[in-house]
Order: C-alpha cells, then sequence, then structure tokens
C-alpha cells in the first residue's frame, strides 16, 4: 500500500467514523452556532485525464486540512458538469464530507435543471452553489437557453421550486457576491440590489468572488448589510500560483491587484515557486485580518492544489 491509498484510509476511517449517523449539513447549519470560523475550499473538474488523477490525489490531502464542506464548480457551457457531480458525489459518499455542487443557467433549460437537481439529491448532495455563469469564451454578453434563465436569482427561485415539489430534506443554496462589483453591473449599489434579489428569492449563504484588497470586502459588507441581507457574507480568497495566472485571472473577474502586492510580483517576474510564496503569504494575511475581524469563514479557490493550502491552514490554526 502505497502513501497515497494509506492517507484515503485514514481520511475514509475519520470522516465516516464522524459523520457516518450525522444528518446531512446545509450551508446554512453550519453558520448556527456562532463558533469556529467555518472553512471551505472549492475545486473545478479537470478537463483532460491526467488532470483527473492528479485530482484524485489532491482530494485526500485536501480533505486532511479538515475544511468543513467542498465545493465542486464546472467549466463553461456546463462541459464538465458530469465531472462535477461525480467528484463531488465522491467526495460525499466515499470520504464522507459534505460537498455543493455548482448549478448556472449557462445552456440549461428549466428541464435540463430538473434533471440535474434529480440526480444531485439522488447523490445524497445537500448544498448547492447557484450562479448564473459566464458567457461563454469569445461571447461578450450572456446569452441564455431559449427555455432557461437569465439572473441568479431566477435559477434560485426555480430550485427553490424544486424543493418544494420534490418534498426531500431542505436545500442549502449559495449565491455570489461581488465586493469589488461584477464586472457587468454598472455600480456597487445596483450589484447589491441584484444580490439582495438572490437571496430574497432563497438564497441563504453568500460567498464571494476572490479580492486581494480586504478593504472591499469590509465595504461591501457594510453596504449589504444596510439594504437589509443578514444572510452570512464568506469571503472567497485564491492564493496566488504564479504572476502570470493572478493577471489572466483579475482581468477577466475585474478585482484590483494592491500596489504594494504588485511590486512583489513584479519582483518575483517569472519565477513560479517565488511567486507562489508570495501568494500564500498574501493569503495568510488576508485570512488573519479577515477573520480578527469577524468574517465568519473563508471560502478558498484552492485551484486543485494541497501545497499552498496546507500551509495556510497551518498558519491559521496558530
Amino acid at each position: 500500500m502505497n502513501e497515497l491509498d494509506e492517507l484515503s484510509n485514514l481520511v475514509q476511517v475519520v470522516f465516516f467514523s464522524k459523520n457516518s449517523k450525522v444528518e446531512p449539513m446545509r450551508f446554512v447549519d453550519y453558520f448556527k452556532s456562532g463558533g469556529k470560523p467555518v472553512i471551505s475550499f472549492e475545486i473545478f473538474p479537470p478537463k483532460t485525464d491526467q488532470g483527473m488523477n492528479k485530482l484524485l490525489e489532491s482530494i485526500p490531502e485536501l480533505i486532511a486540512l479538515r475544511p468543513d464542506y467542498i465545493t465542486v464548480t464546472y467549466g463553461a457551457m456546463g462541459t464538465t458538469r458530469e465531472k462535477t457531480l461525480e467528484i463531488a458525489s465522491l467526495i460525499k459518499n466515499r470520504y464522507g464530507m459534505e460537498t455543493a455542487c455548482h448549478l448556472t443557467c449557462v445552456g440549461s433549460s428549466q428541464d435540463d435543471l430538473d434533471d440535474l437537481l434529480g440526480r444531485i439529491l439522488d447523490s445524497g448532495i445537500r448544498n448547492i452553489v447557484a450562479l448564473r455563469g459566464d458567457p461563454p469564451k469569445g461571447e461578450a454578453r450572456f446569452n441564455p437557453h431559449l427555455k432557461g434563465y437569465s439572473h441568479g436569482s431566477e435559477l434560485v427561485n426555480h430550485i427553490r421550486r424544486f424543493e418544494r415539489k420534490r418534498g426531500d430534506i431542505p436545500l442549502g443554496i449559495a449565491v455570489a457576491g461581488y465586493p469589488e462589483k461584477h464586472i457587468e453591473a454598472p455600480n456597487l449599489e445596483i450589484d447589491i440590489a441584484n444580490l439582495k434579489r438572490k437571496v430574497e428569492a432563497g438564497g441563504d449563504l453568500i460567498i464571494t468572488q476572490l479580492f486581494l484588497d480586504n478593504i472591499y470586502f469590509f465595504y461591501f459588507v457594510k453596504r449589504a448589510r444596510s439594504v437589509g441581507i443578514s444572510a452570512p457574507i464568506v469571503p472567497g480568497l485564491m492564493p496566488i500560483m504564479s504572476v502570470k495566472q493572478i493577471k489572466r485571472i483579475t482581468s477577466m473577474c475585474g478585482s484590483n491587484i494592491p500596489p504594494s502586492l504588485q511590486q512583489e510580483l513584479d519582483k518575483a517576474g517569472e519565477d513560479d515557486e517565488e511567486a507562489s510564496d508570495i501568494g500564500v503569504k498574501q493569503c495568510i494575511r488576508q485570512a488573519q485580518e479577515l477573520l480578527l475581524r469577524g468574517a465568519q469563514g473563508i471560502h478558498f479557490y484552492v485551484l486543485n492544489k494541497s501545497n499552498q493550502m496546507r500551509r495556510i491552514m497551518e498558519a491559521l490554526k496558530r
């Protein structure tokens, strides 16, 4: 038996012994007690068999870091959504850890959504991250399916109707928040009004897009609370892996890189190892300040890697 198999078996023993007789946890259940911060990871289904094999190696390593739950996203036009459910089901049913499937409006009719929701529930998964989704690569505007939806709030409404019709255990629904506003929104006020509609439709948790300066998060929370949004707001953080990677991602989502961080990254240049080290330290600083100032948890976009997250989690425990 190799080290990976030993770790996998150990993780299964720990989590099954802990969770075997426990009812499924929904998002809201994690935030009821007001105790320790809720830590979650987000992973994505790779497009290649090689990438999938690497992810399967990383999953037990990520689970061993003891997040509260793991969410699984999928690609543009729903291209990997079958793998999304496969991976989420594996984490839930093999390792006994709560998971959430991402669900978007992109390329899906209402019937498609019902089919996928049914299979998610049949897999024992009780949490969904509901998103409108991004336009496919090369398209400037979001074009909904002729029998689908154009907005995240409509998707949340659909999930709640499906839930009532099915009569199953209630679902946890997370929606997205944008501390620096959604890239398509004209201003933050309109974006927060859109967020309020998603929460009023039935969203019970807000997970934010990545940001690299905490000032945006604190102001965003203040503005959200001022319009009556009371759902937990969890900051989303992404460790930098390389200069090229963070430039590409921030240009796509409209997040800003603070000048001091930009100077550090400029010095790193094409040295990905140094950039990754800068990213880990930056992520730790952000997480520590957020938690000290009252954030109820952290959602880490881990990019299917465990090495950076191991360092970050060890620092937060200390």
